[in-house]
């Protein structure tokens, strides 16, 4: 059994231990965190967002940090600011928020555009620059983003350059009754998860990556998944080349994490709509109804786009 394997049924167990019932959406955020991507959840309040992204912190024996996306919030809140010191008036750089393994940015869109970029760069290029001095920051680096698709009152939609940082954007939605059920039973002081695994072997982990091929079949089904959805009549805007890169490294983590060292089309299938929809635009709809219609579109052509033969794959 691989390392990676190894350590998603390990993390998987933690996780599943507060959050019940999610299996699929945790292994979804595992995969983007193998790749050094980032998640937005894309949810109603109460679901469990908070609550993923804290016993991943803990599983992972990561720091972590959460901030409060409000309209007063500024850039330097995140990135950190320089502040003289009395004595001999040197500047000293004190770091923000997003110097830290895991961030939840909690309601982001609540910000205004300007604090929103302030995490472009966090979130491409792993470092801040601040008065002409870059920092790099830990890895691992993994943003949780979360907004509510309900509420838009006293929100800013986030930008195309600020979705297309996100990997994923995932929806942890109701639990079955079952679920509830469980949840009404388990004791009121539900202790904090502990660590089970280190950022070490995850960055160890990643490195598996590399040795998963990808057949010249599977990419021509990727670049045609691509060619769909520019082509298709209900979108303005199709998946960009950047997005299809973005989708297959993330499918490589997907066989990965399934034992596999060859990426398969279901590999494609099981992660293509949460890669996809946030990145593409439909013709007109309102910016509440975008998300939903994109992804409608995108499990569409994984219907009707032709799979290559199994012979192909590996």
């Amino acid at each position: 059994m691989s390392e990676i394997t190894t350590l998603t049924q390990t993390l998987r167990d933690a996780i599943s231990a507060r959050i019940y019932g999610k299996e699929d959406v945790i292994e979804k955020v595992l995969a983007a965190l193998y790749c050094g991507g980032h998640v937005l959840l894309n949810d109603i309040p109460g679901t469990g967002k908070t609550t993923l992204a804290r016993t991943l912190a803990g599983a992972l024996d990561a720091d972590f940090h959460r901030i409060q996306f409000t309209p007063d919030l500024l850039p330097t809140d995140l990135i950190g600011v320089s502040i003289p010191e009395p004595k001999t008036g040197a500047f000293t750089f004190r770091k923000g928020a997003v110097f830290t393994q895991i961030l939840l940015a909690d309601e982001i869109n609540r910000a205004t555009p300007r604090t929103q970029s302030a995490l472009l760069e966090c979130m491409e290029e792993r470092q801040v620059t601040a008065d002409g001095v870059t920092y790099p920051l830990e890895e691992p680096f993994f943003v949780i983003a979360t907004q509510n698709p309900v509420e838009m009152q006293g929100t800013f939609p986030l930008p195309e350059a600020q979705l297309d940082r996100f990997l994923l954007c995932l929806s942890l939605g109701y639990p079955e009754k079952e679920q509830e059920l469980a949840l009404l039973s388990r004791p009121a002081a539900v202790p904090e998860s502990k660590p089970v695994a280190t950022a070490a072997q995850l960055l160890a982990a990643r490195q598996e990556l590399a040795q998963v091929t990808v057949s010249a079949a599977v990419q021509e089904y990727l670049v045609e998944l691509a060619h769909a959805s520019r082509e298709h009549r209900g979108i303005q805007l199709g998946l960009s080349t950047r997005g299809m890169l973005s989708l297959l490294e993330v499918s490589r983590a997907a066989a990965a994490m399934h034992g596999r060292t060859y990426v398969t089309p279901d590999d494609i299938k099981w992660i293509a709509a949460d890669c996809m929809a946030h990145r593409m635009t439909a013709r007109g709809s309102m910016w509440e109804e975008n998300q939903e219609t994109c992804r409608s579109i995108a499990e569409e052509l994984l219907q009707t786009v032709p799979v290559p033969k199994e012979s192909l794959w590996n």
